[in-house]
């Protein structure tokens, strides 16, 4: 059985700029972490809906360069770069708001598979948020990614995982209390926000996974 709370730092976190495909400034999350899988297989499980549907959510559309896709209950988008087993570029748009771009790469470590994960969205969209939430709103789509890796994570190794109902359970209340505590020392170092401004951002975040 995978301790996934001890996971947590098993994943490198960071903030970023990043230049977008289309232009202007942007701000990034970055995730990085190791899989005890082959590369192919780690690709596999992000491409193919079948595997998708297992780990994230179910996904429909025209899954090629160009088409686009829907991932059930979340975001959709385009399909911009898919260079198999090695980059995949989509935008990554909620309901009718302004698209992000989120981009996978992997590549070979020693016997598994280096997975880097990079969240970009216009400044105006994430200093936006900052000035409505605060930090909190970030660290909380990090902890959406935290999440999500972990899925892949249960499915890479056999566990047995249903995306739909496993972030109410205990085990991942807890691992997203741990995965927002962490954001937030990662925001802290970024932004040089106060204890008390980190640890409510926390609080924040946590409470929208709880």
């Amino acid at each position: 059985m995978i301790d996934l709370v001890n996971q947590i730092n098993a994943t490198h976190r960071e903030l970023g700029t990043a230049g977008l495909s289309g232009g202007g400034a942007g701000r990034s999350l970055l995730l990085r972490r190791t899989y005890d899988a082959a590369v192919e297989d780690v690709w596999s499980a992000c491409t193919t809906p079948e595997r998708l549907a297992r780990w994230l959510a179910p996904v429909s559309g025209d899954l090629r360069p160009g088409g686009h896709y829907q991932l059930e209950g979340n975001a959709g988008g385009s399909i911009q770069i898919c260079v198999a087993p090695s980059l995949l570029r989509v935008t990554w748009s909620m309901g009718e708001g302004m698209a992000t771009e989120v981009e996978l790469r992997l590549a070979p470590s020693g016997d598994g598979t280096l997975l880097q994960l990079e969240h970009a969205s216009p400044a105006e969209i994430v200093d936006e948020m900052v000035r409505q939430y605060g930090p909190g709103g970030t660290i909380g789509i990090g902890g959406g990614w935290d999440l999500a890796l972990a899925g892949l994570l249960l499915h890479l190794s056999g566990a047995e995982y249903d995306p739909a109902t496993w972030q109410d359970t205990a085990e991942a209340k807890a691992f997203a209390a741990r995965s927002c505590a962490a954001w937030g020392a990662v925001v802290q170092a970024a932004w040089g926000t106060g204890d008390d401004d980190a640890a409510a951002a926390v609080a924040f975040a946590t409470a929208h996974f709880s």
